[in-house]
């Protein structure tokens, strides 16, 4: 068994390139860092540092044990710091495109739940406009949805490029004026998807407006269109059509988060888990 103590010993000893100020840093004896790292490489069978009166260098097993017990503590640290901090109580409203909240966001409540049982949350879905306008009005506490590249309002969480998605094996028809499935305005991707239209020759023609993404899914599922959605939200029974290269390139949008002014305890860590978490991970949406 690693003993973290040992393994903590180990990394500073690694670190000083020195018993006696390993010993320094920690407030042992160097006989008891010395019986330490013995007791560590006993265990291990392996020799983790070279060592005489004069120099000490650190073997490749040792360099091996130092990124794993940097790991090791590290966890530790971490583990220790949350159930040393008193319990999170109280609760977060917080706002959400749909087309996140049926991706990546519930991965990232989860994990607050875990880490966080006794917070209430309360949730509201809507446009990102929308979702504007309650924070403006003190309704929510913070927000995740999506804007132009170049919009400064609200903190980046990642860049995605928009694509066209269509039942699997659609050929989109280019003699005829495209057919779309968009959600209704104000909405961000509608926005920039007419808007990118405008700048080239296709016709197009609106087969489908629905409030919700999950509508437009619906929709381009039962094959009434093309619909729009961030290559990172990709649904299922949906997929670019055979021919998408042949189609009008779509702009990049940036999936951002936003909070108000003042924050309790539990939105500001909900907000900081929404930044350190890679919301672009691997996940299917419906």
């Amino acid at each position: 068994m690693l003993n973290p103590i040992w393994l903590r010993t180990f990394v500073t000893v690694a670190t000083c390139h020195s018993f006696t100020e390993a010993g320094r840093q920690l407030g042992l004896t160097q006989s008891s860092v010395s019986e330490h790292i013995r007791r560590l490489e006993q265990t291990i069978g392996r020799r983790l540092f070279v060592r005489d009166t004069h120099s000490l260098s650190i073997t490749p097993d040792g360099e091996a044990m130092l990124a794993h017990a940097s790991v090791i503590l590290h966890a530790i640290d971490r583990a220790q710091a949350q159930f040393r901090a008193p319990r999170l109580k109280g609760r977060v409203r917080l706002g959400s495109s749909d087309d996140v909240a049926l991706g990546p966001l519930p991965t990232v409540l989860t994990a607050f739940r875990n880490a966080h049982p006794d917070v209430e949350l309360e949730i509201n879905i809507g446009m990102t406009g929308e979702l504007y306008e309650l924070l403006d009005a003190g309704t929510i506490d913070l927000m995740v949805g999506k804007r132009r590249v170049g919009d400064k309002r609200g903190a980046v969480l990642f860049t995605s490029r928009l694509e066209w998605l269509a039942p699997t094996g659609t050929v989109v028809d280019l003699t005829q004026p495209l057919p779309l499935v968009l959600v209704a305005e104000p909405s961000v991707t509608r926005a920039v998807v007419l808007d990118a239209l405008a700048q080239t020759d296709f016709r197009w023609q609106m087969v489908c407006t629905s409030s919700s993404h999950a509508g437009c899914v619906a929709a381009a599922r039962g094959g009434l269109g093309i619909t729009v959605r961030s290559q990172y939200l990709a649904a299922r029974g949906l997929a670019p059509p055979v021919n998408a290269s042949s189609l009008p390139t779509l702009p990049d949008v940036e999936f951002i988060a936003l909070a108000a002014k003042r924050l309790s305890r539990p939105a500001q860590t909900l907000l900081q888990l929404l930044h350190d978490s890679d919301l672009r991970g691997s996940w299917i949406g419906e």
